[in-house]
This record gives structure tokens, C-alpha cells and sequence, in this order.
């Protein structure tokens, strides 16, 4: 299927000497999303605006994405999730032209390049749908998080100290990444969408 602007979907790709699937999240992804969230190491749900490892909020995810105001790239691997990467959009009238981008990748398949590629699709869909500005969001010690956003351009915009709090009650600083689309787009037309993309 054709997914926004120039990508399609279902497409394989290669990390590290692995091969995933990307495609759209769709309605019937909602028992395959929950037991990806409840793999996840506590600490990488902290900067989440829900707590996907709940229903109710992979139901809420997918009426947005119904919606369109979320669109979401899962990665698959052996028929399970091992990745995804998501664009939010502000509903707020005087920042529409900005979005949060979220990317979460499951344990085993980290340090393969597989939060890169994520990000790259999702930044990709973000250019087509008139995005000016992408946000991100991460604790500081999502160090390979961190280097993949940065790769691509995003650069610090704000350290919020104590910003986000987990069940046992320590408290987390949180490092609020962003970048100019303008930016990234110049570099797809200057090099091309697979040499901008690294593949």
C-alpha cells in the first residue's frame, strides 16, 4: 500500500544482518502492540504521554491514528513487533505546524539501527504531511536514542531536570531534542532519499 508521500508500504529492510518489515499500524495490531509495550523495560515507558501497556491506551492510540492525528510505522519481525516509530501532531491551532516524534525498539534488536531507520520513515511521512518542526523527547540515559536523533540532524532544545518520575518514585531528567524539516529535506533533495536515509 502507498502510505503518505513517498513512501510504500510493506517494505523489508536490513539491520545489522537482520531483516524487519515496515508497515502502517493498523486496528489489528492491538494485541501485537501490547505485548511489545509489556516487554519494554520499565524505564523506557517514562517519556510516553500514555502507558502503552495498558488497553485502554492502545485503544486511544489507534482511534488517533483512525483520526489522523497519529501515524505509525511498525517494524516486524517473525510475525511480532520489534520496533515502531510515530508521529504525533499538535492539535493546538497556533503550533499545527509542529509534531512529537516517538521511536521505541524492543531489547533484543537495539544497537542494530533499527531506532535510525524508524526514525528516518516517520521523519519522511512528517515532510509529506507539512510538518515544519519535529519534536522528541528522552530521558538522558537513552544514549543510543539520543545518537540516532542526532544523526539525522535534531539537536538539544531544553533539559527539564526532575521532569518525569517512575513507579518507585526516583526522578529523571528529560532532554527535549528538536529539528527544522526544512533542514532534513534539503538533504533529501540534495542526496536522495536512500543515500539521506543510509540505505
Amino acid at each position: 500500500m502507498m502510505a503518505e508521500g513517498m513512501r510504500t508500504y510493506p517494505e523489508s529492510v536490513h539491520v545489522g544482518n537482520e531483516e524487519v518489515t515496515l508497515r502502517l499500524m493498523e486496528k489489528g495490531d492491538r494485541a501485537a502492540m501490547l505485548a511489545f509495550a509489556r516487554a519494554l523495560p520499565e524505564h523506557d515507558l517514562l517519556f510516553l504521554r500514555r502507558d502503552i501497556t495498558q488497553e485502554s491506551a492502545v485503544d486511544a492510540w489507534l482511534r488517533d491514528i483512525a483520526e489522523g492525528t497519529i501515524t505509525t510505522v511498525l517494524a516486524q519481525q517473525g510475525g511480532k513487533i520489534v520496533g515502531y516509530g510515530t508521529i504525533h501532531k499538535n492539535d493546538l491551532r497556533w503550533s499545527q505546524h509542529v509534531a512529537e516524534l516517538r521511536v521505541m525498539v524492543a531489547e533484543s534488536m537495539r544497537g542494530k539501527g533499527l531506532g535510525r531507520v524508524l526514525t528516518q520513515e516517520a521523519f519522511a511521512i512528517a515532510l509529506s504531511q507539512g510538518i515544519e518542526k519535529m519534536m522528541a523527547q528522552m530521558t538522558l540515559d537513552q544514549k543510543g536514542a539520543i545518537a540516532a536523533f542526532e544523526g539525522i540532524g535534531f539537536r538539544p532544545e531544553a533539559l527539564l531536570r526532575d521532569q518525569v518520575k517512575d513507579r518507585a518514585g526516583a526522578k529523571h531528567d528529560l532532554l527535549v531534542l528538536s529539528h527544522e524539516v526544512a533542514k532534513f529535506e534539503a538533504q533529501l533533495n540534495a542526496y536522495g532519499v536512500a543515500d539521506a536515509f543510509g540505505r
